[in-house]
């Protein structure tokens, strides 16, 4: 009788990385057939079975280590909100001379009417390129994750509906996505001039993307906007968004002229690098919600 070779716990690791090995249902299964003996002059010291009680005891301590952290996640959060004034109070941190200066020379020094596009794109304008930043680390991990080999997936069962094949729901569509588009177009080159700004304004032109994969399919969307493209396209908005500030930081640190010019308020080009930012900051956001979409429409892993 052939003696099956047991699997070292190099290959058992490497499988459970390729997903070819259930460690969950492995770590509690009880095993009633008794082990053959060693015939082999040489045995591992660690064999399956050790191997897949040292996995329990890590789990264990694992999930002992991740409570404490939510513990002392959850009692500092507590205690920072217990400690925050009051809403409204007079000696709130907020209610300063920075707030005072938004407000009342805002329009003035960034040329933008819509004050919040002004403070977030012109005086904060460095967190905003860190929340960009977020979002593109979040796209990259959900790539990671979800962008398995066609081999190795289990996609869902295919919808019955095919919606482009409906005469009404297709030519909804066909007449819908242009003015979802051109609306989010809208926000986007206004943001600086009313209520709206990249975030919004790409929420929206990811809205009438997914509108176009839901109704006439992945494939489809897929041939029009190719994922290399979406990459391209978020690495090039957040290069530009880096260099742009980059310019406004080394001349405004070192006192030095600026050739951007805050224009005349109510202009469509006025706010200086405001308008190309917002673009910048919408074309991340639609092509990471796009993303997103798209990864989690394949079905489970």
């Amino acid at each position: 009788m052939k003696k099956t070779k047991r699997p070292t716990e190099q290959e058992l690791l490497h499988q459970w990385l390729e997903g070819d090995l259930d460690l969950t249902q492995q770590l509690y299964v009880e095993k009633d057939e008794p082990q053959p003996e060693a015939v082999e002059p040489y045995q591992p010291k660690r064999d399956r079975d050790t191997f897949l009680r040292s996995l329990r005891r890590s789990l264990r301590l694992y999930n002992v280590l991740a409570f404490l952290l939510c513990a002392v996640f959850a009692a500092l959060m507590l205690m920072t909100v217990a400690n925050l004034p009051r809403y409204g109070s007079a000696d709130a941190p907020t209610v300063n001379e920075v707030a005072q200066r938004y407000v009342e020379q805002g329009t003035e020094e960034t040329g933008a009417v819509n004050t919040v596009a002004g403070m977030i794109l012109d005086y904060r304008a460095f967190d905003t390129l860190g929340e960009s930043f977020v979002l593109f680390t979040a796209v990259c991990a959900v790539t990671i994750l979800m962008n398995l080999s066609p081999k190795k997936r289990r996609p869902l069962p295919k919808e019955v509906v095919n919606y482009a094949a409906d005469p009404i729901v297709a030519g909804v569509c066909r007449g819908l996505i242009p003015v979802i588009l051109l609306f989010g177009v809208y926000i986007l080159l206004n943001g600086h001039l009313s209520p709206g700004g990249g975030f919004s304004g790409g929420a929206v032109l990811a809205a009438g993307l997914m509108i176009y994969a839901l109704v006439w399919g992945d494939e489809a969307a897929s041939r029009t906007f190719r994922a290399s493209i979406l990459r391209a396209v978020v690495v090039c908005s957040l290069g530009f968004y880096c260099l742009a500030k980059s310019y406004s930081f080394f001349t405004g640190a070192n006192h030095l002229h600026s050739i951007i010019s805050p224009g005349t308020p109510g202009n469509i080009l006025s706010g200086g690098l405001i308008l190309p930012l917002n673009v910048a900051v919408g074309l991340v956001v639609c092509c990471t919600m796009y993303s997103f979409y798209m990864y989690f429409r394949r079905g489970e892993l």
